[in-house]
């Protein structure tokens, strides 16, 4: 069976080294055109690229694998599978139907529930109990396609986007190798979403990680794990924004009003009040500093009680 993959972060990783690993015979692996990077914008290849080209695959990075250089590529290769996990192109019919066999995805939620392209992010940020992931057969709508297998984990209290990731990828590559040797036996099944139970969230930017401080103290908490490591939470204050890695819920009765600071203190902490809650910030990074436990920061640094965060123009 000829397999072409496709991604391209580090998520995807796990599932091409399993294929590896298994003794799939992967012809190719399309991936993202290799974007600047760091300080100095150089080009990089992004993780796929640099575990295909270790394993001597041949590499493709069209722009957009639908137009007229991807499907020629993907033809010359004549695979039997295709098989997906974060590649974050959209494929076409015409590229679909190259396949004989179809193409399989990886996708990192319970299915139907989190289609789109950030589904780990928003598992955390909506503060749910449970994940997973889902293999399933692609077709043209966003993650629409009919559900192969399954497989839960639960979210940890403290867990982040980045940490949870991690996790869902090794168990993505578990999956898929489980999917792929049901599919040579015959017993694979396919079961379509319905379509009332799915949810859709959008794509992060920036914006998505601001803290509206009238919120509960657990969902901002959520909102931390769930923009971190990017695009990352932030606020507003007096001197710019502040970049905010980890909080803890205080379980306390808000003592001032929603972003207002309560204590700022190298013995407390820097603690702030929100929507039901009082909140206190662990880990911040100031403007023009490095990142630092809030303690340590406060050693050095006066933030001003009764300042209230998310208010001062960035």
């Amino acid at each position: 069976m000829r397999i072409v993959f496709m991604g391209t972060p580090d998520f995807a990783v796990p599932s091409l080294r399993a294929l590896i690993d298994n003794g799939y015979d992967v012809v190719g692996v399309f991936c993202q055109p290799d974007r600047p990077k760091g300080r100095g914008h150089k080009l990089a290849a992004c993780p796929v690229k640099e575990t295909a080209l270790a394993a001597g695959i041949p590499v493709f990075q069209p722009e957009r694998i639908k137009r007229e250089e991807g499907v020629k590529a993907l033809r010359g290769l004549a695979p039997d599978l295709c098989v997906t996990a974060a590649f974050g192109q959209l494929l076409s019919q015409e590229i679909l139907d190259i396949p004989p066999m179809g193409t399989i995805n990886v996708h990192a939620s319970l299915l139907p529930r989190h289609r789109g392209s950030a589904p780990i992010n928003w598992c955390v940020m909506m503060g749910e109990k449970t994940t997973g992931i889902t293999t399933m057969y692609t077709d043209k709508g966003m993650d629409t396609g009919d559900m192969l297998l399954k497989a839960e984990t639960p979210i940890g209290e403290t867990e982040t986007a980045g940490e949870l990731s991690d996790r869902l990828s090794e168990l993505g590559a578990q999956l898929l190798i489980k999917t792929l040797r049901e599919l040579e036996a015959g017993t694979l099944k396919r079961m379509p979403q319905n379509p009332d139970e799915a949810t859709y969230e959008p794509k992060l930017d920036k914006e998505t990680g601001r803290i509206d401080w009238s919120r509960n103290a657990s969902e901002i908490d959520c909102l931390v794990r769930g923009t971190t490591p990017w695009p990352g939470a932030f606020t507003t204050a007096d001197d710019g924004v502040m970049k905010i890695f980890e909080v803890k819920p205080l379980h306390t009765a808000p003592s001032g009003q929603p972003g207002e600071i309560i204590r700022a203190d190298a013995k407390t902490g820097l603690i702030v009040s929100c929507g039901d809650d009082d909140l206190e910030l662990c880990a911040i990074q100031m403007p023009g500093a490095k990142r630092m436990n809030a303690k340590d920061y406060l050693r050095g640094h006066e933030l001003q009680t009764g300042m209230c965060l998310g208010k001062a123009k960035e």
